[in-house]
């Protein structure tokens, strides 16, 4: 039985029996040579960079970071005092796996003075839309606007499971899929979902969904852009949205991948 995808953290090994996992928040420390199993890594189309980037934060973005259970431990005081502002969980994938880790995890993050948030991993192609936001609803995604939690997260993106990325769809089919989880999600809780994808996935799996006058997904829903090479001024975005909300820049942080939403502004925006 494979192990639900637990979500993205990819260490640069520089020499044998270590690896080197280096971010803003959470420093440069050594690991384990184990590679991940590829379902637990960034799937491999998301551009990446095999550098280590700058740790200053660029000017008027807020950061933060992701985790899920593969990164069990969590020094949140620790992430909290390097400047984290936010913190994004996973807590869900389909309708059968709930993270083992999302509830102190979620407690955790934000005992320690973080706004929290909870995202669900899509498979399309095991339940409906409807079916996994109500299942991301009941097991931790169902936050309300308070102050210091941020809107649920459907994160779609490379089928980690084979070898169609797209998980056997048409474009239409992932349309009326996404749209679906959208509207329900919106129903359950009153507040829209975050889209986290990147863009070479959006355009071949949905087709560039949105880009059309009219279409409400760039009006309506935040996004959330995968880009490990972007810059901040630089950061690649589908064609329906006009700029990213939240820009995912490196998995080479110790505790997770680390993330910046594009301004104080935005920011308070998405916890109101």
């Amino acid at each position: 039985m494979r192990t639900p995808r637990s979500h993205r953290l990819v260490l640069t090994v520089i020499g044998a029996g270590t690896a080197l996992a280096c971010g803003a928040l959470t420093g440069c420390s050594s690991g384990s040579s184990a590679v991940p199993s590829r379902h637990e890594t960034a799937p491999a189309t998301v551009p990446q960079d095999s550098t280590v980037r700058s740790a200053a934060t660029p000017k008027g973005l807020v950061p933060g970071v992701d985790v899920s259970a593969y990164q069990p431990h969590v020094d949140w005081a620790s992430v909290k005092a390097k400047g984290a502002k936010f913190a994004y969980v996973k807590a869900t994938e389909g309708v059968k796996y709930k993270s083992s880790t999302f509830s102190s995890q979620y407690t955790g993050s934000r005992s320690a003075g973080l706004a929290h948030g909870a995202y669900h991993f899509a498979t399309p192609n095991t339940a409906s839309g409807v079916a996994q936001a109500d299942y991301f609803v009941a097991h931790g995604g169902g936050g309300k606007a308070d102050g210091h939690t941020l809107p649920g997260v459907l994160d779609i993106e490379n089928n980690p499971y084979g070898k169609d990325k797209c998980y056997g769809m048409s474009h239409a089919k992932m349309n009326s899929w996404i749209t679906a989880f959208l509207h329900e999600y919106r129903a359950r809780t009153g507040r829209h979902a975050v889209i986290n994808t990147f863009k070479d996935w959006w355009i071949a799996c949905t087709g560039n969904a949105g880009a059309k006058s009219g279409s409400t997904f760039g009006a309506t829903y935040p996004l959330w852009v995968n880009d490990h090479k972007a810059s901040a001024t630089g950061v690649p975005v589908p064609s329906a949205w006009k700029s990213y909300t939240v820009w995912q820049w490196t998995d080479k942080g110790t505790y997770g991948d680390e993330d910046y939403i594009k301004s104080s502004t935005v920011y308070k925006k998405l916890l109101a």
